[in-house]
């Protein structure tokens, strides 16, 4: 009985977050197509609503753990659910992200992300999408901000082992740039897939930082083993034991 409530409430909370999204979208539009700080307030009032109505509806409650980096800076960062995109969103002053070019296509969620001219890569080209998204990071560099890069590609349910792509590798060499590891344990509590939302603390956690001038493969080492070992003992602070993982195929 209990499961069957708490799936209502999280059936009545989807419904809602994905009604506001083109409300306050259309709301903000005539800010947001001349400013990109307009789009940046719009997204992140919207992020704001989320988190507030997550809190009293399903009984989620959002946390920034660490120092979120205020200038330049690469965020490479563990993706579970469209929850931590949010909250990374909202932690940083001046963020965009590096997304799968099928974003674009979706309603209001695209139009804001061409707006802050989020990076859009097209994953099946492989080494083509790498050098295209190098060449378009560096053009959009006059804006210095925060270039947020979720590191295995896509998202990762709890429990699941996936690898780590080298496109973070590359854009840590080209731009020179120190990066800052981000953990998360939200797919315990909001999983990629489904209505079911569960309570208790979703975290994203701003790790130390790893500064640049390392060679990639020693980079990368270093970036997964403390993305994963952080996000692992997050996860088991939400109740989830992320044991006998297996290879995401």
């Amino acid at each position: 009985m209990k499961d069957a409530i708490q799936w209502l409430r999280s059936l009545l909370f989807v419904g809602q977050i994905y009604l506001m999204m083109p409300v306050i979208g259309l709301a903000f539009a005539p800010w947001a197509i001349f400013s990109k700080r307009g789009a940046r307030v719009c997204c992140k009032t919207y992020s704001r609503w989320v988190f507030w109505s997550a809190r009293w509806m399903v009984g989620i409650r959002c946390e920034v753990r660490g120092t979120p980096p205020s200038g330049e800076a690469l965020i490479a960062a563990k993706h579970q659910s469209f929850l931590d995109i949010m909250m990374i969103f909202t932690a940083l002053p001046t963020a965009k992200f590096i997304m799968k070019k099928e974003i674009l296509r979706t309603p209001v969620i695209g139009q804001y992300a061409k707006l802050l001219d989020c990076v859009a890569v097209d994953r099946g080209k492989r080494g083509a999408a790498i050098q295209k998204m190098v060449a378009d990071v560096h053009a959009g560099r006059q804006e210095a901000g925060q270039l947020v890069i979720y590191s295995q590609g896509t998202r990762v349910a709890p429990g699941v082992k996936a690898e780590y792509k080298v496109g973070t590798g590359v854009l840590y060499e080209q731009l020179q740039q120190t990066c800052v590891p981000v953990a998360t344990n939200v797919g315990v509590l909001w999983p990629r897939k489904g209505i079911m939302r569960r309570p208790g603390v979703a975290v994203v956690e701003f790790l130390g930082p790893i500064e640049p001038g390392l060679e990639r493969q020693e980079f990368m080492k270093i970036l997964e083993e403390r993305v994963e070992e952080r996000s692992d003992a997050l996860m088991r602070e939400a109740g989830f034991e992320p044991d006998g993982l297996h290879r995401n195929t």
